[in-house]
């Protein structure tokens, strides 16, 4: 396929173009020099002067042939002939890529080349100039929800439901509850922390059973004999009921209560079996077992999963959702500190830079082969057009320049020839 019949590029196509113009000037120039030749050649007899013209058109003719030649020769075999060291860049494509690589991975990925580029750019001050402008941050959520949408859509809800459930086994089911429980019971009770969890449950209780007489009542006087008058049952009732509205009083206003000190107590004692008592923790850990391994908790695990899948999507795709409306002020006040914060902006290009060098250390290679396979994988006549239309013009001066300089250099020697040996 040649650049005529393979589609270009806009540019490739102006290359193209300025090639051919180029092309026929220096062929134009070369014919030209032909004809004087000739027409210098047949009247020199006549006319002694024309000697020089020769001279400087033959100089000219000689001088664009062996350009003509030379460029050629880079590109293909010069009028089909297959001489030696013709058709170089076709003949050593492969070479090329290798060493055109190897050029870049030595010149331009050296970590001394790309800290110092980096060194010199405030990245972290562009950065966050440009992203506390309020429409520069919401593009970049924008672009960030369309991708984290796409990706939700990708995922498979079964998958994503095993892999929760995997995630939550490993690091909250299978790890032992009971002593990091006794434990952290340990500190709220050194701390004292669990006296008002007792008092909210005091005073709830009181609520209760203040709003509640007669439902406390019946189960008190239900247990009397029946034969007894159903007015005693109703002293009990209220006897039992003012009682135990006395004793929660108590309970309630005296912080060194009988029944606060049990609870204390009781309280110690589990939290200390729950460290160090072999059957409690087994107990916890049957309890826990039982409760995870219900397939109703799978079941629930996957409805959350879903749950927040579809609002996390819905909220994505809203341009006025709390969620991306939120996201956007965050990240241009980000940015404003970012590009306001001398020495966070520091901190940050230091580590940018840190992080680049270290890839470019670690991938400089397989980066540069990408040159070298790319070359590597054209075909030779496709390399050759692509090379020739970007170069192929300024070699075309070579054509025209050494036409000039060989005319000159015809002229000169002859010249001097003329001067120096006798006639």
């Amino acid at each position: 396929m040649t650049a005529a019949t393979r589609i270009l590029s806009p540019s490739d196509a102006e290359r193209l173009r300025a090639l051919r113009r180029m092309k026929l000037i220096a062929t134009g120039l070369f014919v030209l020099m032909a004809v004087i030749f000739i027409v210098a050649f047949t009247l020199q007899g006549r006319f002694a002067w024309l000697g020089y013209v020769r001279a400087a058109a033959e100089g000219g003719m000689v001088g664009a042939l062996a350009d003509w030649f030379a460029v050629t020769a880079l590109f293909r075999h010069p009028l089909g002939l297959r001489i030696p060291h013709t058709a170089i860049i076709p003949n050593r494509k492969d070479e090329i890529g290798a060493s055109l690589g190897e050029f870049v991975e030595t010149n331009f990925l050296s970590d001394e080349v790309v800290a110092g580029k980096l060194g010199s750019i405030d990245i972290a001050g562009a950065l966050g100039a440009w992203v506390a402008k309020p429409e520069n941050a919401r593009r970049v959520v924008g672009e960030a929800s369309t991708a984290v949408r796409g990706l939700a859509t990708m995922l498979d809800d079964e998958a994503m439901r095993d892999a929760i459930e995997a995630v939550v086994r490993t690091h909250l089911i299978e790890p032992e509850w009971a002593p990091p429980i006794g434990r952290l019971g340990a500190r709220i009770l050194d701390s004292g922390g669990h006296h008002e969890a007792v008092d909210l449950v005091i005073d709830r209780l009181d609520d209760w059973i203040a709003a509640n007489p007669d439902a406390f009542g019946a189960v008190v006087s239900a247990r009397l004999p029946s034969w007894l008058p159903s007015f005693v049952d109703r002293l009990v009732d209220d006897r039992v009921y003012t009682e135990v509205r006395r004793f929660i009083a108590e309970v309630r206003s005296d912080q060194q209560h009988k029944l606060r000190a049990a609870i204390d107590g009781y309280l110690a004692e589990l939290v200390d079996r729950l460290q160090h008592d072999p059957a409690t923790i087994a107990k916890l850990e049957a309890a826990k077992r039982h409760a995870f391994d219900d397939p109703r908790v799978r079941e629930l695990a996957g409805s959350a999963w879903q749950a927040a899948k579809a609002a996390a999507v819905d909220a994505l795709a809203d341009p006025e959702s709390e969620l991306r409306l939120r996201a956007q002020a965050a990240l241009a006040d980000a940015g404003a500190r970012l590009a306001a914060d001398r020495e966070l902006g520091a901190k940050v290009n230091t580590w940018l830079t840190d992080a680049a060098v270290h890839l470019v250390a670690t991938y400089r290679h397989d980066i540069a082969s990408v040159i070298t396979d790319t070359v590597t994988a054209w075909d030779p006549s496709e390399t050759t057009e692509k090379i020739e239309l970007q170069v192929g013009k300024d070699l075309q001066f070579i054509r025209i320049n050494g036409t000039v300089v060989g005319s000159l250099a015809g002229l000169a020697i002859f010249t001097i020839a003329t001067a120096l040996l006798p006639a």
